[in-house]
């Protein structure tokens, strides 16, 4: 054998060898695929709760807009008419049932700052709300809608009994209206409430015609009470029950006839209802939403706030809670354009002195109105 076919074999030797090392394709090591092309584990939603009086409401595809941008579950509590929720929120302080609380209005607002519940957040929207609705310097409550509360009549059944629609508080009180005007219990509704509040500043408490005047003329002229909003509009109402009821006369919202060809579903093009909005008497209901102290999710309570206040879910409110949204910017539905009326004089009463007096000035109207 010659020397250069030696080492030919030699080579080839070594080669075979060094292969027979090397694993194949897609064995051993190679094959387990790298961190890099590993299919990420899915992280699971957190939760947040928000707590809010029973009348919330919002659409689903809004909401999940706002689950799906930051990877949350948003429960709801819904704990009683406003006052009631409130009051629990400040029952279960030192073990808060939510993260966020919505609802509180302006009736309330001395006794939710005074509860000591609420954790300071001067959301960037604030800017864009503004400034006579922001009630808290601190920002522990951020305004999110308002209303009106006023009386509302029906228009067709003025038009064919042929009797005036009364202009003023006071011709509720006359003879040709005697039986036509139902309320709510201000004690346990937050309208009637505001009600009571609207004749407290019309009157004043002194003076030859009180507020409590006005109502003991009220009850005289048989005025109709009852506990609720729900139960006045859609049992007595001749609007809202369809014409079953026998009241065309109702303490609501001035944002009730926009509501009212809403739900007609197509059956109406115009309100039946229509608003009493005299001067000095309507009163401004203004909602705020707080971030409960001792949450465990304010990153994302922050999130909510901010989303709540942005122009995507306010212009969810006016269709879903019949009033309008604080952000204004925010686009108002035609039906609220059309028919929804903001009264250019509402009453005013601050909310310490709705706090001091609110409990006082129930019992008074209790004592006069019912018993």
């Amino acid at each position: 054998m010659t020397p250069q076919r030696a080492v030919i074999l030699w080579l080839t030797a070594a080669l075979l060898l060094l292969a027979a090392c090397v694993p194949p394709v897609g064995v051993g090591p190679t094959a387990e695929p790298s961190p890099a092309a590993a299919t990420p584990t899915p992280v699971a939603a957190q939760t947040l709760v928000l707590m809010s009086h029973d009348s919330f409401a919002a659409t689903e595809d809004v909401i999940r807009q706002f689950e799906t941008a930051h990877n949350v579950k948003l429960e709801f509590l819904k704990a009683g008419d406003a006052g009631e929720a409130l009051n629990k929120a400040c029952l279960s302080k030192d073990n808060p049932l939510a993260d966020v609380f919505f609802g509180v209005d302006n009736t309330f607002f001395s006794r939710a700052i005074g509860c000591d519940i609420f954790e300071p957040y001067a959301s960037p929207l604030l800017a864009d709300i503004p400034d006579d609705l922001k009630l808290d310097p601190q920002s522990r409550l951020l305004p999110v809608d308002f209303g009106y509360v006023n009386v509302n009549y029906d228009r067709r059944w003025f038009a064919e009994k042929g009797l005036a629609v009364p202009q003023t508080l006071r011709d509720l009180t006359k003879p040709e209206y005697k039986g036509l005007l139902v309320v709510q219990n201000p004690a346990t509704s937050s309208p009637g409430l505001a009600f009571l509040l609207t004749t407290v500043a019309h009157f004043g408490e002194t003076g030859s015609y009180t507020y409590l005047d006005f109502w003991r003329d009220l009850r005289a002229n048989d005025v109709l009470v009852t506990d609720g909003w729900s139960e006045a509009y859609f049992s007595h109402f001749t609007v809202g029950s369809g014409g079953e009821g026998d009241r065309p006369l109702v303490v609501s919202y001035a944002t009730s006839p926009p509501a009212d060809v809403y739900y007609s579903e197509g059956a109406k093009t115009e309100p039946d209802s229509g608003n009493l909005s005299p001067a000095n008497a309507t009163f401004r209901q203004i909602e705020f939403i707080g971030i409960l102290r001792g949450t465990k999710q304010r990153a994302l309570a922050e999130k909510l706030i901010d989303f709540l206040l942005s122009p995507t879910f306010q212009e969810d409110i006016p269709l879903q809670m019949f009033v309008y949204p604080a952000n204004r910017n925010a686009k108002l539905p035609d039906l609220f354009v059309q028919f929804a009326e903001v009264p250019q004089q509402p009453v005013q009463l601050a909310p310490e002195q709705i706090e001091a007096n609110r409990e006082r000035w129930i019992e008074a109207w209790t004592d006069v109105v019912l018993r």
